[in-house]
């Protein structure tokens, strides 16, 4: 089995099974499924174009694929923006390169955040999570080394669930490490502790 489809086949066949027993589906078309995930960089403007160039190849090396460059639509003086300058690139991953990914990202870069505790659970009203890093070395294919400006990049998985709460068990359990609500219970016994 290779590392590529294993996060799939994990959620053909125990994932599935799980979601239709918690929620009662009897079609395969009502379940909630990963459709894609869109990574986004952005980048100052007033930077030189080897920044750009820089953001680009970091981002083909954390998603495998080339993104394109995504440029102003309007002319903002105060910003010294104007309309065609390049501010950013961006990502849309799907079918096996998007599991990937998703692998990766659970599995190996959001552990190697330095105190990590769980990403927090807030979607947005349909289903999709929206999750900023604000350093990519977590990613092992970025270099320590090779890296002159600290830069972070925004990612959204995007679910064919119809609510927070039918994303939030999708992605629980394919396994993203969310937070875990404290509860007035576990407050109480820790003071009784100390």
């Amino acid at each position: 089995m290779s590392s590529q489809n294993f996060l799939k086949e994990h959620y053909e066949t125990k994932v599935v099974e799980a979601l239709k027993k918690s929620r009662g589906y009897k079609n395969k078309y009502e379940l909630p499924r990963i459709e894609k995930v869109v990574l986004n960089m952005g980048v100052s403007a007033l930077l030189d174009k080897s920044v750009m160039e820089e953001a680009v190849k970091n981002m083909g090396l954390i998603t495998g694929q080339r993104p394109i460059k995504t440029l102003a639509k309007k002319s903002i003086a105060n910003f010294k923006l104007r309309d065609g300058m390049p501010i950013g690139c961006k990502v849309t991953l799907r079918g096996e390169r998007m599991w990937d990914f998703l692998l990766r990202l659970v599995a190996v870069s959001l552990p190697a955040i330095r105190d990590f505790r769980g990403i927090p659970q807030k979607f947005d009203g349909n289903g999709n999570y929206s999750l900023g890093i604000t350093d990519i070395t977590i990613f092992p294919e970025i270099s320590v080394d090779s890296i002159k400006r600290q830069s972070g990049l925004e990612l959204t998985i995007v679910t064919s669930a119809t609510t927070d709460e039918e994303g939030y068990e999708l992605l629980d359990l394919l396994g993203m490490p969310f937070r875990k609500r404290e509860s007035q219970d576990d407050n109480t016994e820790d003071e009784s502790a100390a």
